[in-house]
This record gives C-alpha cells, structure tokens and sequence, in this order.
C-alpha cells in the first residue's frame, strides 16, 4: 500500500495519507488505544488512575503479542490532512493481507476514512492474487462497515470471527 489514499475522505476535508509509526507516536498510539476501551471503562467503578494504569497495560499487552506474533508487520499513522487521526496495522504474507488493526479516533469517525482504507487494502490485495483478512471482535462496530464491503465470515474463535475478502468472490 503507498503511503496516500487518492482521494480525501470528504470534499475539502483533507487528504488521508499513512506514515511508518516511530518512537515519538507512543503517546498517541496510547490515546488511540484508550479509546477503544473508553465506553468499556466507563461502566466499571474505578478511578482514572486506576483506569490509565488498566489501559497502559493493556496496551503494552497488545503493542507485544503484535510484535511477536506479527514481526513484519507495517505499523502506521493514519493521517488526515497531515493531523494524526487513527493507526492501521498490517501484516502481508504470500496468500494473504492481514489487517491487524484499524483504529479511528472517535472524533474522525463516519468520515469515509476508515472505508478508503479498506478499499486500497482490497485493491492491492485484488493486484496481487491475495485475499484480505480482519478479525473482529462479536462486538465491534465495524463489522457492518466490512460486509457491506464484501467480507464473509470464515472461521470463529471464541468471541472472534474471521472475515476475508477475495476480489474473485466479491
């Protein structure tokens, strides 16, 4: 995948471009983490710091099983007229594109960003002869936003499901 989406997410609303995740990003890929739990965090009877604590672990837990189960992997910023808006994970193999992670901060969501994406991940895949993969979580709200985009289920692990798109089935 190159490093800029063709088109901006909405009219005039900026081009979505990808650069390498670095050092420096920790802090934002912290906060990018934190609110994938926050409506999770808000239902339980802590204090903030006991909910930073709980998320910097969490975090760290899953920054580690990423890097050791997924070495090569590409780690990027998603970037949204140059401001950091999001990050996207990807781990490309002989047969197939995974996406590890696609994360849009709230703020930036329902723009079309996540979608562009998905559809440049879908096209390099289609180029390629690979199929594209996710899993999602029973829960996630994304779920929608990959079978309207042609994803099928493949196989189930606990409260996980494999999607995968393949541009012959699409």
């Amino acid at each position: 995948m190159n490093n800029s989406v063709q088109k901006p997410a909405t009219p005039g609303s900026g081009a979505v471009t990808l650069r390498a995740v670095t050092p420096e990003d920790e802090s934002f890929l912290l906060g990018v983490y934190a609110s994938t739990r926050a409506e999770e965090l808000a239902a339980v009877p802590w204090n903030e710091e006991q909910r930073a604590a709980f998320v910097r672990f969490q975090f760290t837990a899953q920054s580690q099983y990423y890097e050791t189960e997924y070495p090569a992997a590409q780690h990027q910023i998603i970037l949204r007229s140059q401001e950091p808006v999001g990050r996207l994970y990807v781990d490309r193999r002989e047969h197939e594109i995974r996406i590890l992670d696609l994360t849009i901060l709230p703020a930036h969501c329902g723009a079309g960003i996540g979608t562009q994406l998905i559809r440049e991940l879908m096209r390099e895949a289609a180029e390629s002869g690979r199929s594209l993969t996710i899993q999602l979580e029973f829960f996630s709200r994304s779920r929608s936003l990959f079978t309207r985009l042609g994803f099928v289920p493949r196989s189930e692990s606990g409260i996980r499901t494999l999607f995968e798109w393949r541009a012959e089935t699409a």
